[in-house]
């Protein structure tokens, strides 16, 4: 009989066994996917956000905690607008651009919204007093800076790009920007009117997806959602721009000096905390695939050496009929590797499906497959399945036949 034949048979005549042992193995590689999936896709989102941002740094009040650069209005706290104002004229090197903003919880056709109050960079321009202090400079103009203030102003006259810069050159007292899950929540378009803060508001546009919070947030004029709260003239932070790299040492130092009662963090600060979490998430998706694969490989190990106490007498029948030792010892071995390989690739669907489950609802980000997991699931499942299978085969191998017909 082929050798093969003799694993399929053995496979599913005593399947309860070897499959119970064997699900620890791939809980371990289901732990290992779905960390490992969420971590990388975790990177990959933080890189990109700080690409799309560039040097970026935010003033908050004092007392608040910040672990994400989107949700750093949504504390609750407040300081006062001024602050915008002393920014301004305080004429910082390195500071292309002020954005302060406020956000109030409010509700559009009984359903909750969140409306930011942004300000426009029309506002700043319309200040004599800031006139002239290189926040807002034309395009092409050359002060030393990177590339990123030039995008920004490039791309401020379309209300689309609040979703790429932060920033807008016009907004209306009345106008309304949605973010696109917003927008699909309310069935809201381009130019519907919608009842917000007791106000008629104008859909002004619809931002393209951003996959972060702003997809269900509303936008609208800071002053008029000031007003239309009673928050007062008051923000919960104001986003810096600052792109310039000569300047960047010193600027942190400057803000601080000019607004003392503040917390200034930037976003590498941020950043630093995520990738601080993912690198120990990551740490800990080995720890659990290591525990688990160890107690996997103890259970297959005790469920093979029971397999070949309860069935000496089948072993010494075969090899009675001619079966050699290498033969019996393929024969175990090759259904540990076949169920290591089973495991390992259920671990990896499981956990990839897992891990698309909880990153959108968790961290806001889209999982995709990677297929080098699967290679290191499968691997690590089936060397474990076949080395903690070698000394039952081994020992299997070694029975006489005669010895074991004479104990029966």
């Amino acid at each position: 009989m082929k050798l093969q034949t003799m694993i399929w048979k053995e496979l599913w005549q005593r399947p309860t066994p070897m499959l119970t042992s064997l699900l620890a193995v791939t809980l371990g590689v289901t732990a290992m996917v779905a960390i490992q999936n969420i971590t990388v896709f975790s990177e990959r989102k933080i890189a990109g956000d700080m690409e799309s941002l560039g040097a970026n740094v935010l003033v908050l009040p004092p007392t608040v905690s910040l672990q994400d650069y989107y949700s750093a209005d949504m504390h609750g706290q407040t300081m006062p607008e001024e602050y915008v104002s002393r920014l301004a004229l305080a004429r910082m090197p390195g500071v292309e651009n002020l954005a302060p903003k406020l956000c109030v919880e409010s509700n559009v056709d009984s359903i909750p919204v969140t409306v930011t109050g942004i300000l426009p960079q029309s506002e700043f321009q319309a200040k004599a007093a800031w006139q002239g202090l290189g926040l807002i400079s034309p395009v092409g103009t050359d002060r030393g800076c990177c590339a990123t203030k030039a995008n920004v102003e490039a791309g401020a006259n379309d209300p689309n790009s609040l979703a790429a810069n932060r920033t807008i050159q016009e907004l209306g007292d009345r106008d309304v920007i949605l973010g696109q899950d917003l927008a699909a929540q309310l069935r809201a378009k381009v130019g519907d009117k919608l009842l917000v803060l007791d106000e008629s508001f104008t859909v002004l546009t619809v931002l393209p997806s951003t996959g972060t919070i702003d997809d269900s947030r509303m936008f609208a004029h800071l002053h008029s959602v000031q007003d239309l709260s009673g928050a007062g003239p008051v923000v919960n932070v104001i986003e810096i721009m600052a792109c310039c790299e000569d300047a960047a040492g010193s600027l942190i130092t400057n803000l601080s000096a000019e607004l003392p009662d503040t917390r200034i963090i930037t976003i590498a600060q941020v950043v630093e905390t995520q990738v601080a979490v993912n690198g120990l998430m990551s740490r800990l998706s080995w720890v659990f695939l290591s525990i688990l694969l160890l107690v996997g490989g103890a259970s297959i190990a005790s469920v093979m050496y029971a397999n070949v106490t309860e069935r000496r007498k089948e072993i010494g029948t075969l090899m009675a009929l001619g079966a050699s030792r290498s033969f019996v010892t393929r024969m175990f071995l090759g259904k540990a590797t076949l169920l290591g390989l089973a495991g390992g690739f259920g671990g990896f669907v499981i956990g990839t499906v897992v891990a698309s489950i909880l990153g959108p609802q968790l961290l806001g980000i889209s999982v995709q497959p990677l297929p080098e997991l699967l290679a290191v699931g499968m691997v690590a499942a089936t060397v474990v399945a076949v080395a903690a299978s070698f000394l039952p085969a081994r020992r299997a191998a070694g029975l006489d036949p005669c010895l074991v017909f004479n104990d029966a």
